[in-house]
Order: C-alpha cells, then structure tokens, then sequence
C-alpha cells in the first residue's frame, strides 16, 4: 500500500514538473513574435547603414567641392595680400607692381611645396584657355580704352614699324638663333616647329614695368610708342603663333613664308575692322536709346559685354582677339563714353582699370609659384650646367633680336616723321629696355604649345616650359627692377609737351572738304596740290590732320562725342 501511494506521487511529481516545462515553452505565436522581432532589428540596422553610406557620400561630395573652392578661397586671400603690399611699396624706386606678384607667387609657392612635402607649389593648375578667355580681354580692352589717342595715332606709323616689322625681325633672330645654339650646348630633340613656336613666344614683349614708371603726360611720344608697340607686339605674336601651328615642316619654302605673311595681313585687318565695327555699332546704339535715362547699370553692362562679344566673336571667326578688342576699346573710349551719363563715365573707367589689374596682378602670382613645379623640373632631364646655357642663350638672343630692329627703325621712323619731335638716342634705349621683358603672354604660348592642360610629361617640352619661366623672371625681376633708375638716369628732367611737336598754321573750317563741287577746278586742283605736298612731306602728321577733320565733320555728329577744334592745317 505503501508502495503504491509512494509510486502515485512519484508520477504526480513528474506530471507536475511536466506542465511546469510546458508552461516554460514559447508558443507558436511567441515564436513568431520573436521573428518579428529579429526582422525588425535587421531592417533597422539595415536603415541606419543605408543612412550612414548616405551621410558618407555627402561629406565625400562636400569634400570634393571644397576640394575645389578652397584653393581659390587661399588664391584670392594671397592675391588681397599682394594689393596691400604693393599699396604699402607704391613709392619704391625699384620695385613695381609685377615684380611684388612674382616676389610674393615664389615665396607662397615655397610654403606650399614645404607643406605639400615636396609634391607641388602652386595652388591652381595652369590653363591656357583660362588665359585667353577671361584673362587677357580685360587687360587688352583696358590698354584701347585708356590710352590717349591723339598721340597713339601721330605714331601709329613707328608703332606698325616696331609692332610688326620688328616682330618679324625678333622671330627670325630668336629662331635661327635657337635652332644653331641649343644643339650646341647640349640640348637636343626639339624640331623646327619648336623652334618656330620658341622665335614667337620669346618675341612677345611685356611693357608694364617701363609703363608704370614713364608718364603718359610728361613724355606723350616715348609713352604712346612703348605702349602702342607693346599691344601690337602681342598681337603679332599670338597671330605669328598661330601661323606656325599651320605650317607643314616637310614642304617649308619660299611660297610658305608669303603665305604667312598673307594670312598675317589678312587677320590684322580684318580683326582691327571688327573691333572697329563693335565699337561703333556700341556708341550708336548708346547714343539712340539712350539708356543712361532709365538706368546707367544697363549702359555700363552694354559696353562690357559688347567688348566681351567682339573678343569671342574674333575667337570664333579663328581672327586676332586682341586686336579687336583693342580697337574696340579706342573707339569705345572715342564716341561710345561720350554717350553715357557722367556717373557711367567715371564707374567704366575705373571699372576696366580694376579688372586688368586683378587678370595681370593674377597671371605674375601664378607665373612665380609656377616657377617652382618640381614635376617639370625632374621631366627635363638636363644637367645644371646645360640649362643655365640656355637660359643665357635665350636671353642674349633676346636682347640681339631687339636691338637688331629698334635703333634702325628709328633712324626710319625719324626720316619719315621729319619736322616733328623726333626718337633721340636716350629714347631709343629706353625703348630697347622696355621690350626686354617678357611676361604672361609669352607664359600663355608656352604652355599652349608644350603641356596640355598644364601637364607634360616630353623632356623636351618640359625644357622649353622651366626655360620660358626663367626667363619671365629673370626678365621681369632684373630688368623690371633696373627700370626706374635707369629711367630716372636717362630722363631727369622730363619736361610736358602737350602740342607733341605739331606744327602750327592757320586753321581751316572744321567741314571743308578735300575737294569741293561748289569751288571752281583751279581752286581744286591748288588745294589737292598742296594736300599732296604735305603728304609727301610729312606723310604721318599729314594722314592724321585729315582724320582729325573727318572725324569732326561726319563721325562725331554720328556716332557721338564732343565737336573739337580741328588740327592746325600746313
């Protein structure tokens, strides 16, 4: 009995135990829960990651555009710099304002590369459409717009002789010169057609340092030459340039040069006539509509854009920007200013001063950090000794090339200008000097020649990039700074003369034709007599006095701006 009331609660202990186990084991449902759960885990970690590679993405795309706005942002903090300096050096004998650009590009471009670890030293990399397209219009625009005219054109003559002639001659020199010495002094590779593209990148003067010291109204003659030559020197450079880009090497003959010559007189003219046209067609447009009534914003905005627009267009017609835009800018200055309000006079004229100073101000800071790109340096492959050859060869080239043409053709420009002031010895240094320089456009077509994008990996173009950079500083650093002493040294005493030597006669009616239908023949045929004598005798003054008479008479009550006294007649 015992036994089996023992085995009895044996069995209810086990069933017990039992249920206490099952009351223990989930249950379907709870099972399913528990999945639920664990999906829902998984979807929300699986939510967090997506939003994590989202949140990477976005600061890898924020990085990528700092990438690209903070080199400009440090760009821009060392080009402000580089304006309070040279405020602070304004009164320097030596030093100018390209020179404080390049001094101040080294020294950035030497803590970049001790930052970057030797990697690179400039913060921008080089492009030479950058160049052509936003850079230079702005400074070539500025040189038409504020130069005086009056005296440009009285030398427009003995600007043509040094501005295209002298190029021509420089070319040859530097060329041939190249082409017998380089080889010598160890340096080899190059083809004619580098050769070619070396004449015309280191024939392209740079006249800013000699500007800044002469005076526009104390010396209007020397003034008015260096700085014509300056701006038609570049243009024959870049359409010189561009013509040996064409030139078949294999089939080089005498047809060839006459063929460049062509293309050259064929892009001259038809560029000064297109910048010619947009100025003109901007000056009637302003003088009808007169927009200065409603808004002077809408004026100023037409004349920057309509400069801009005479540049591409000549760009796009495969013609000499500068030209245009330089002629666009005389005639501009000429009829186009007179139409606006007073308030729109004085914000263009400071407006197109500001925006070349920045684009030149810009281009010497790049050139000086550029000068210490190390990757173009270890491309070269030559020895210490072999580059400081060329270099000095290059530079002796290049004071032969410009003294070759500019104490003949003065002695030219002298006899063809016969009664007026003449170009004495002292100026004749001086304009020597002045085109010793080489600056951005030479930079422009070295690179446009030699990299792309500014980029080579050619020993030998690499050579002629570190060349054509040493020689920008060399030039711009030593002669730029023996500029104003030896200005200074030539020219003590510069004394103002307005009148530019003209010589004085009895004036004649501003409308007084050269020949007349209500006059009898006799009085005719005396008048063209002695309009052809004065011709013959001092043929520049001659062409420009009938200009001056034109120009009052029918362009002006046209295109606009104030009627003038007409020029003294002979």
């Amino acid at each position: 009995m015992q036994h089996v009331l023992k085995h009895g609660k044996y069995i209810t202990g086990v069933e017990t135990k039992m249920k206490q186990l099952e009351s223990q084991r989930p249950s379907l449902g709870a099972l399913t829960h528990s999945s639920k759960n664990l999906n829902n885990i998984f979807a929300s970690e699986k939510k967090k990651k997506e939003m994590m590679v989202g949140y990477l993405e976005l600061v890898s795309n924020l990085t990528q555009e700092h990438a690209q706005v903070v080199p400009l942002t440090l760009f821009v903090a060392i080009l402000c710099f580089c304006l309070v300096i040279g405020h602070l050096l304004e009164e320097n004998r030596w030093v100018n304002e390209s020179i404080t650009a390049l001094l101040i590009g080294i020294v950035s471009g030497i803590i970049i590369l001790l930052v970057s670890k030797g990697k690179h030293s400039h913060i921008l990399q080089f492009n030479e459409e950058l160049f052509f397209i936003y850079l230079l219009p702005p400074i070539i625009f500025n040189a038409g717009f504020q130069v005086k005219k009056k005296h440009f054109f009285q030398n427009f003559v003995t600007i043509l002789l040094f501005g295209v002639i002298g190029v021509f001659i420089s070319v040859t020199i530097v060329t041939f010169g190249s082409w017998w010495l380089f080889p010598k002094l160890g340096f080899n590779g190059a083809t004619l057609q580098d050769y070619l593209a070396v004449g015309t990148i280191f024939s392209s003067t740079d006249t800013v340092c000699t500007l800044q010291v002469l005076s526009q109204d104390e010396t209007p003659l020397l003034y008015s030459i260096v700085f014509g030559e300056g701006v038609v020197n570049d243009a024959t450079s870049v359409v010189l340039f561009n013509a040996v880009q064409k030139i078949d090497i294999e089939t080089l003959n005498g047809q060839t040069a006459l063929r460049v010559l062509g293309d050259f007189l064929y892009l001259f003219s038809t560029s000064t006539l297109l910048g010619v046209s947009t100025g003109l067609v901007t000056a009637f447009v302003l003088k009808i509509l007169y927009f200065g009534r409603h808004s002077s914003i809408r004026e100023i905005a037409l004349m920057v854009l309509m400069a801009y627009l005479s540049y591409m267009m000549a760009e796009l017609l495969s013609l000499s920007g500068i030209l245009t835009v330089f002629f666009c800018g005389i005639f501009m200055s000429h009829y186009a200013w007179h139409n606006v309000t007073d308030s729109s006079r004085i914000t263009t004229r400071h407006v197109f001063a500001m925006m070349s100073f920045i684009a030149e101000t810009f281009i010497f800071l790049y050139v000086g950090m550029d000068a210490l790109d190390i990757e173009k340096w270890r491309t070269t492959k030559l020895s210490t000794g072999t580059s400081l050859s060329i270099y000095s060869s290059v530079i002796f080239l290049i004071l032969l090339g410009r003294a070759a043409f500019v104490f003949p053709l003065s002695m030219l420009s002298n006899y063809m200008n016969r009664g007026k002031s003449s170009i004495t010895l002292k100026h004749q240094i001086v304009i020597w000097w002045a085109g010793l320089m080489r600056g951005a456009v030479s930079i422009a077509l070295a690179y446009k020649q030699y990299t792309y994008s500014g980029v080579t990996w050619d020993p030998v173009h690499a050579a002629m990039i570190t060349t054509t950079v040493i020689v920008v500083l060399f030039s711009t650093l030593v002669f730029g700074l023996l500029t104003k002493p030896l200005i200074v040294y030539l020219l003590p005493h510069q004394e103002k003369n307005p009148d530019h030597g003209e010589p004085k006669s009895p004036r004649e009616d501003v409308t007084l034709p050269l020949l007349s239908m209500e006059e009898s023949t006799s009085t005719n045929l005396t008048r063209a007599k002695d309009s052809l004598s004065m011709l013959i005798e001092r043929p520049v003054y001659t062409i420009h006095h009938y200009w001056r008479r034109f120009d009052n008479a029918y362009m002006r009550p046209v295109f606009g701006g104030p009627a003038r006294d007409p020029p003294a007649a002979c």
